[in-house]
C-alpha cells in the first residue's frame, strides 16, 4: 500500500536535482571550504556562489547571509544574539502567542538573564494585530519576534506592517520564516526584517542546514565559538553539501513558486470543502484566506488528534496534529489553544500539509477515510461531551492585551 505523505510541513522529500548538485561535495569535491589547497578552493566557490544565489532570492546582501545547521539553531542565534548584543539599552523582547517553542523556548532562556518576554496574543483566526505589537514595545525592548506564517494552522502575518513600527521605534525585528521561504515572496531589505531564519528541508533541500540573515548593522553576538568561519559569525566546518543543497532548492523553490502554489492551493481548498462537509462539529484552524497554500487544519470537537493520526497511518495516510517537533507532548497545542477554542476542540487537531507530488487522489483517500474513523473515535469515548454542540462562538477574550511574563527555562 502507497503511503499517501501528507506531512510537507514537518519535512520535505529531496528535489532530485537538488540531490544531484550535492553529489560531488560528498566526495569527488569533498574539499574542506577553509583550507587554502585547490579541493578546498573548489569548496569555497561552491559555497561563495551558493551566498550569493541565497541572497538574490531574499533579497539581502551575500555579507548578510549567515549558514546554520537549520531552523532551530538560526532562532536561537538570532533571539539570544541580538538580545545579548542589545542588553545595555534594556532587557524587553516582544513576541507572540503562536511562535515555534525554538522561539519562545529561547525567549524564556533570556529570563535567566534578567529579560522579559511580552507575549501578544493572536485573535481566532490566528492573526497578530501589528498594533498590538507596537503597544507592546517599551523604552528597554531589545527585539521583536514574529513569524512569517505559522507552522500549525498557516496563517501569514502582516510582517510588512510590524516591520514599520519596529523600524520607527529602533527595535530589531526577528522573522522565522521557516514555513514561508520558498513559498512566500521575500525581500528582507525592502520588507524591514532585521534578522530572518529558514531551514532548507522545508522546501525540498537537505535536513541539516539552515540560513541566518542578519541586516548589516544589526547589533549581534555570535552564539557559537571556535574558528573564524562565516565570517566570525558561526564557527564550525562549512556543511558544503548541505551549502549547495539549500542553495539549489531555494532557487527552485522561488522559480517555480506560483504554479506550485497554484497547484497546492487547489489541493488544500479541495480538501478544506470535502472534510469540512463530511465531517460533522470540525471547523477550519488558522485564517480563511491568509494562509499558506499548502495548509489545511482542522480542530474536531470530542476526539483526541493523535487517535486520528494514527487511524489515518493505518490507513496508509501520514498526517500530523501539528509541529513535529512537539510530537510525544501530552499538552495540547499552544498554537490551536491561542486561538480561543474550548479544550475538548484543542485536542482534536489535524494538519493535512500538500506537496509537489499530492494529487487529488491523496485528497479522496484522506476524505474517504477521515469521516467514519473520527465517528469511530467519538464513539468510543462516550464520557465526553455532546459532539452535537457546534463549536461556540469565540470572543474577544483572546484578543486582549499583551501578557508581559518571565518564561520558564525552556
Amino acid at each position: 500500500m502507497r503511503t499517501v505523505y501528507l506531512d510537507h510541513a514537518a519535512t520535505t522529500p529531496v528535489h532530485p536535482d537538488v540531490v544531484a548538485a550535492m553529489a560531488p561535495y560528498w566526495s569527488d569535491s569533498a574539499g574542506n571550504a577553509s583550507s587554502m589547497h585547490e579541493p578546498g578552493r573548489i569548496a569555497r566557490h561552491a559555497v561563495d556562489d551558493a551566498r550569493d544565489t541565497i541572497a538574490r532570492a531574499l533579497g539581502a546582501t551575500p555579507s548578510e547571509v549567515v549558514f546554520t545547521s537549520g531552523g532551530t539553531e538560526g532562532i536561537n542565534a538570532a533571539i539570544k544574539g541580538a538580545a545579548i548584543a542589545a542588553m545595555a539599552r534594556g532587557r524587553h523582547v516582544v513576541t507572540t502567542a503562536i511562535e515555534h517553542h525554538a522561539v519562545l523556548h529561547a525567549c524564556g532562556w533570556l529570563a535567566n538573564l534578567g529579560f522579559e518576554t511580552t507575549i501578544v496574543p493572536v485573535d481566532r483566526n490566528g492573526m497578530v494585530d501589528p498594533h498590538d505589537v507596537r503597544r507592546a514595545i517599551r523604552p528597554d525592548t531589545v527585539l521583536v519576534s514574529v513569524m512569517f506564517a505559522n507552522n500549525e494552522v498557516g496563517t501569514i502575518q502582516p510582517i510588512a506592517e510590524v516591520a514599520a513600527f519596529t523600524r520607527h521605534a529602533g527595535v530589531p525585528l526577528h522573522v522565522d520564516a521557516v514555513q514561508a521561504a520558498g513559498t512566500l515572496p521575500i525581500d528582507v531589505h525592502s520588507m524591514g526584517i532585521d534578522l530572518m531564519t529558514i531551514s532548507a528541508h522545508k522546501f525540498q533541500g537537505p535536513k541539516g542546514v539552515g540560513v541566518l540573515t542578519i541586516r548589516n548593522g544589526t547589533p549581534w553576538l555570535p552564539m557559537q565559538s571556535g574558528g573564524a568561519q562565516e565570517s566570525n559569525r558561526r564557527a564550525g566546518t562549512e556543511n558544503v553539501p548541505g551549502i549547495v543543497g539549500l542553495a539549489t532548492a531555494l532557487r527552485l523553490a522561488v522559480a517555480h513558486r506560483d504554479e506550485a502554489n497554484l497547484h497546492l492551493s487547489r489541493l488544500r481548498d479541495s480538501a478544506i470543502e470535502r472534510i469540512l462537509s463530511a465531517v460533522p462539529h470540525a471547523r477550519l484552524t488558522g485564517h480563511p484566506t491568509q494562509r499558506l497554500a499548502n495548509n489545511a487544519s482542522f480542530a474536531f470537537q470530542g476526539v483526541e488528534g493523535e487517535s486520528i493520526l494514527l487511524s489515518l497511518d493505518m490507513a496508509g495516510i501520514a498526517a500530523s496534529s501539528g509541529s513535529a517537533c512537539t510530537s510525544g507532548a501530552t499538552e495540547p497545542s499552544h498554537v490551536v489553544a491561542a486561538l480561543g477554542l474550548p479544550d475538548d476542540w484543542v485536542r482534536g487537531t489535524l494538519r493535512l500539509s500538500f506537496g509537489a507530488a499530492n494529487d487529488l487522489g491523496d485528497v479522496e483517500a484522506v476524505a474517504t477515510v477521515l469521516p467514519s474513523a473520527v465517528a469511530r473515535l467519538r464513539a468510543l469515548a462516550p464520557r465526553r461531551r455532546d459532539a452535537g454542540s457546534a463549536a461556540p462562538p469565540i470572543t474577544g477574550a483572546v484578543e486582549g492585551n499583551p501578557a508581559t511574563v518571565k518564561p520558564a527555562h525552556g
